[in-house]
């Protein structure tokens, strides 16, 4: 079926499409409003319709996918090598139009449960960052008196107390009791980030893929529903190497004249999924009893971070090997390739 190509430049209010006519020829490019977007798309002939995957992205690619049309997310990057000049709306659609008519990797729409899950990640992670700047902030001010403590929330808990009875003859009391304040609010954020966790949890005993991916050593609670609510579709990645390469875990990549040299690794991709990744792959080898026979030997000839990064792209492939086919982990299993 010939799909009509559309480009939409998605924002909060107005949206840019950008399209020809097939039957006059005509270079269409207009603004159409928020609240009657879906409107405009929904008495047309099934289109191919390109967006970038950006905020809200996804929830209009369910509405439209609903409706009968084809729709291609695509990374901003890759959209981004068609704006030839001017960088406007028009011109943004225009961009998107001629991307969504190349061959290129579209991004796996997410399921509402799966974004769900994103976003208990993204509130937990900054629940985190402003309990570490408020740990860091105690200490830093009390510093300014000459009480130092020792660095972590555990040095802190166990300081504090005794500090602010050094400093409580010497200070103000409206400065003493909002340090307090202050200090009392991390066991707040500790409870809230417990709550988050809480839920993730009652999601893990529904959901059977985060269930098997669970069982990947150095795959835990936030690596596994992470890993699931990220992926989307498993299979648009065509091979565990690709995966691991949108996760940013394979050597970047410079070259000419045919001589290619590889470098340290990309990061490209998502960097709270592959932090989480980094972090499993060192608690196995840091922790585990028998990080097994592949782990030993490359420790034997590669530095300890090489080590820590190669098992994280091992993690990456073995995960979505076990999303993709939908068979469980198994420890002692060898890949064969087909004759």
């Amino acid at each position: 079926m010939n799909f009509t190509a559309v480009g939409v430049d998605i924002a909060k209010t107005v949206f840019q499409v950008h399209y020809v006519d097939q039957e006059t020829g005509e270079i269409v490019n207009k603004p159409v409003k928020r609240a009657k977007f879906l409107e405009h798309f929904a008495n047309r002939a099934p289109c191919l319709i390109g967006m970038e995957a950006c905020g809200g992205a996804h929830h209009w690619a369910r509405q439209l996918t609903k409706m009968g049309h084809q729709v291609k997310l695509m990374p901003a990057e890759f959209v981004k090598a068609f704006n030839i000049r001017n960088k406007n709306d028009a011109a943004d659609a225009r961009a998107i139009w001629l991307a969504v008519q190349q061959p290129s990797k579209a991004v796996a729409v997410k399921t509402e449960m799966q974004q769900a899950m994103l976003a208990l990640h993204r509130m937990r992670q900054q629940l985190v960052k402003f309990r570490t700047m408020q740990v860091n902030a105690l200490r830093g001010l009390l510093t300014e008196y000459g009480e130092v403590m020792g660095r972590g929330r555990a040095a802190l808990d166990k300081s504090i107390p005794e500090v602010l009875a050094r400093v409580t003859q010497r200070l103000p009391t409206a400065l003493i009791d909002t340090l307090r304040e202050q200090w009392n609010g991390l066991a707040k954020l500790d409870e809230q980030v417990a709550e988050i966790e809480r839920r993730m949890r009652e999601w893990v005993k529904e959901d059977r893929a985060v269930k098997a991916i669970g069982e990947i050593p150095g795959v835990g609670l936030l690596t596994a529903t992470a890993a699931v609510a990220m992926i989307g579709d498993a299979k648009t990645f065509r091979s565990g190497r690709e995966f691991a390469a949108w996760a940013g875990l394979v050597p970047k990549q410079t070259g000419s004249g045919g001589k290619v040299n590889l470098h340290e690794i990309s990061k490209r991709g998502d960097t709270y999924l592959r932090t989480l990744l980094i972090h499993g792959a060192r608690s196995v080898i840091t922790h585990a009893k028998e990080p097994g026979p592949w782990v030993e030997q490359m420790k034997k000839r590669r530095p300890a971070n090489v080590v820590i990064v190669a098992l994280a792209n091992k993690m990456a492939r073995t995960i979505w090997a076990v999303l993709a086919h939908d068979r469980p982990y198994q420890k002692g299993y060898v890949s064969a390739k087909p004759a």
